[in-house]
């Protein structure tokens, strides 16, 4: 239960979580939209995997592509299977890099069963109890709506609900607004002679500009293709006020993706300055680097640059494995559009 509650914002419902764990074949999914490119905000979700199947989890990734295009054509239709190849890759990657095995994962395509004639019968059916406002309420942290809302983003929730039962998984993971749509699967599935999915939600990362990240702000994130020189340049630009923990995405990325990686090392945390500011400062947990900065000890010019190393350090093979592979993103984003 340690293990597969920590690092998350909310579990829903902690009672519910402990009888799925007790189990023969528990099991989890996390579904992405493969839209723009990735950065170590998904990274820090992906990393969790690597708890999940430490714990014993069966878990599953399904790469939501009509999702994608759903979300007002984020994702245009013709750019799909490239986007969803860079999307399977690129996780595989990072479960690799976080000291997990991608084999043990299983990835699903939405287009392998979201057009069955089946599962689309069950969305109409949901579609005749479900009202717009409801609908539109559960979908508002994630598709992109305006005054006029398309109905592709009003089907979104809907679909992704279903998705729970067809995988048929315990549990479904995913990040803080992902919420409303999990709460409506709770909802809508017992209907259905489905079961009400677990809910673990992970913390929402605020950008390197102090507000919520974005992926079409690639000045507020770290793509998980930035080289050492560009994180290096975001960290050293990046809203990291002193003495400061709210909205500070320095200490989130230290919190969520840095320390559980040093964790699974078994490696120390280390800021280098000067001797006469101190010299070397080393940490074994996230809260003594937190409880530093909030005195005043540990300065922002000095953290900066040991978080820009490690996250250097943790995209370093998947930086990598890209830059030998440069046609996969090529494909996926031809004119380089995370829209």
């Amino acid at each position: 239960m340690s293990l597969i509650t920590r690092n998350t914002a909310e579990i829903v419902t902690e009672e519910e979580l402990a009888a799925v764990l007790d189990t023969d074949d528990p099991s989890v999914y996390i579904g992405y939209a493969p839209t723009g490119q990735m950065h170590i905000g998904h990274f820090t979700t992906i990393r969790k995997l690597v708890d999940f199947l430490e714990g014993g989890l069966e878990v599953t990734v399904l790469i939501a592509d009509l999702h994608a295009h759903l979300d007002d054509e984020k994702s245009p239709f013709d750019l799909l299977d490239q986007r969803s190849l860079y999307y399977q890759t690129a996780i595989e990657r990072m479960i690799h890099a976080a000291g997990g095995d991608p084999s043990q994962v299983r990835f699903v395509r939405g287009t392998d069963f979201e057009l069955d004639p089946e599962y689309m019968l069950s969305i109409l059916r949901m579609a005749t109890e479900t009202t717009i406002s409801r609908a539109r309420r559960a979908a508002s942290e994630v598709v992109r709506e305006g005054e006029s809302p398309k109905l592709g983003g009003l089907i979104y929730p809907l679909m992704q609900s279903k998705d729970v039962e067809h995988l048929g998984v315990d549990i479904a993971y995913g990040g803080l607004d992902q919420r409303g749509i999990y709460m409506l699967a709770r909802e809508l599935l017992p209907k259905h002679g489905g079961d009400k999915p677990v809910c673990i939600f992970a913390p929402l990362l605020s950008g390197l500009s102090g507000e919520k990240m974005s992926a079409s702000d690639t000045a507020s994130t770290i793509r998980i293709t930035d080289e050492p020189e560009v994180i290096e340049s975001k960290l050293e630009q990046a809203y990291c006020p002193a003495e400061t923990v709210e909205d500070n995405g320095v200490l989130e990325y230290l919190r969520y993706l840095v320390f559980p990686i040093l964790d699974q090392e078994g490696r120390s945390f280390t800021v280098d300055r000067p001797e006469r500011f101190g010299g070397q400062l080393r940490y074994e947990t996230y809260p003594e680097v937190e409880s530093d900065f909030v005195s005043g000890e540990l300065h922002p010019a000095d953290l900066k640059p040991a978080v820009s190393r490690e996250i250097d350090y943790a995209i370093e093979p998947i930086r990598s494995y890209f830059n030998e592979h440069a046609s996969i993103i090529e494909e996926a984003y031809p004119d380089d559009g995370a829209r």
